[in-house]
């Protein structure tokens, strides 16, 4: 047995060489904190949080005081969509891709009869394996009052044109939002370059972080509109008044708090984060594997389910299987060689990030021959 794993989930759980030693230091300093005998804990936590809520400012180059955290990417959504003046959504319609994140177009179905809008999803064209820009723009016009985009999807990594998406979403007077999850942590972006009205996101994948440890950000001046119902004491603009007839939201992104927030996974995440915000180089490394995944994809007669244009794919490189093929046979089967991989249908989710080398890609090619 390989002593020498190889490592292509970063479009799941992303690592970086130490993030064991570091989650563990990170979360036994919170252990003792919270389990001191005085009552300095939640100062301390909140000042632990508010250090994760910076590196994700910095990180997408977010105004001050325009970032929250959230448990995961539908709860933001969830709160943003609760949150909007009635008249943004109601006899409008919601426009979506077919390759979004299932969870968030499970969400938008079915809020859309409760909230008075129509969900528009755009389909793959027959034998495409991603949503064609061109499509999202054919079925957008003025009557969309809100559409969601994936800056990079998880079934074929392909990279929308996020800044033709936004400038056409804002022509016809459309809420745009975007879903960075796939993308944020290997391809460079900022919200001050491509102004969408707010991005939702989770610190796992290609950041590195802990499940739990999502966000919401949102354009300063839409903030003042919105007014989550999914609210709590953390809503407030001071957490700690409980008068219960002068609940007043927040007048920043804290709005969009609600319950006791999830300091632990933002604890958790400060270390992947600080390590993140240190690296160079890490989209090069990332061009070099995938460019020999895709060779050797060739090689081998597999066929891509991603964009050959490295300027329209995320980090990742999707192949498809044999129809001859069983899809957990060949992950099992990789997994028993210490070859890490995941699939979708017969879609084979390749994706190398900081621990991935290129013998770890000759490895999995060698034993993908047994299987095509």
């Amino acid at each position: 047995m390989t002593t020498d794993p190889a490592y292509f989930l970063y479009h799941s759980i992303g690592l970086y060489p130490g993030k064991a030693d570091d989650m563990a230091g990170a979360l036994s300093a919170f252990s003792e904190v919270w389990g001191a005998m005085d009552d300095a804990q939640w100062p301390k936590v909140l000042t632990a949080r508010a250090e994760f809520l910076d590196l994700w400012r910095d990180l997408i180059d977010a105004p001050d005081r325009s970032l929250t955290s959230a448990e995961n990417v539908t709860t933001a959504l969830f709160s943003i969509l609760g949150g909007l003046p009635p008249e943004r959504l109601r006899g409008k319609k919601v426009l979506i891709a077919a390759d979004c994140f299932p969870s968030l177009h499970f969400l938008l179905n079915g809020m859309q009869q409760r909230l008075g809008y129509t969900l528009e999803t755009v389909p793959i064209r027959q034998g495409d394996f991603w949503v064609r820009d061109e499509d999202m723009i054919v079925a957008w016009d003025e009557s969309v009052g809100l559409a969601l985009l994936t800056f990079v999807t998880s079934t074929s990594s392909h990279r929308c044109d996020l800044d033709a998406l936004v400038a056409h979403g804002h022509a016809m007077g459309s809420l745009v939002g975007v879903d960075l999850t796939q993308g944020i942590g290997i391809i460079p972006f900022s919200v001050a370059d491509t102004p969408a009205d707010f991005v939702v996101s989770t610190t796992l994948k290609w950041l590195c972080g802990t499940p739990g440890a999502g966000i919401i950000q949102m354009r300063p001046d839409l903030i003042a509109e919105v007014k989550p119902e999914l609210r709590g004491w953390f809503s407030q603009d001071n957490p700690f008044s409980w008068d219960l007839d002068a609940f007043e939201y927040a007048p920043d992104a804290r709005r969009f708090e609600h319950g006791t927030p999830s300091v632990l996974a933002c604890v958790g995440s400060v270390p992947a984060l600080k390590w993140h915000a240190g690296q160079e180089g890490l989209l090069a490394q990332n061009r070099a594997l995938t460019a020999e995944v895709m060779a050797q994809a060739g090689r081998v007669g597999m066929r891509i389910a991603t964009p050959l244009d490295e300027g329209r794919r995320g980090g990742s490189v999707m192949l498809e299987l044999p129809s001859d093929a069983d899809p957990v046979k060949v992950v099992n089967g990789l997994r028993e060689r210490q070859i890490h991989v995941d699939a979708r249908g017969r879609i084979l989710r390749v994706s190398p990030g900081a621990v991935t080398e290129m013998r770890h890609v000759e490895r999995l090619f060698e034993a993908l021959r047994t299987y095509v």
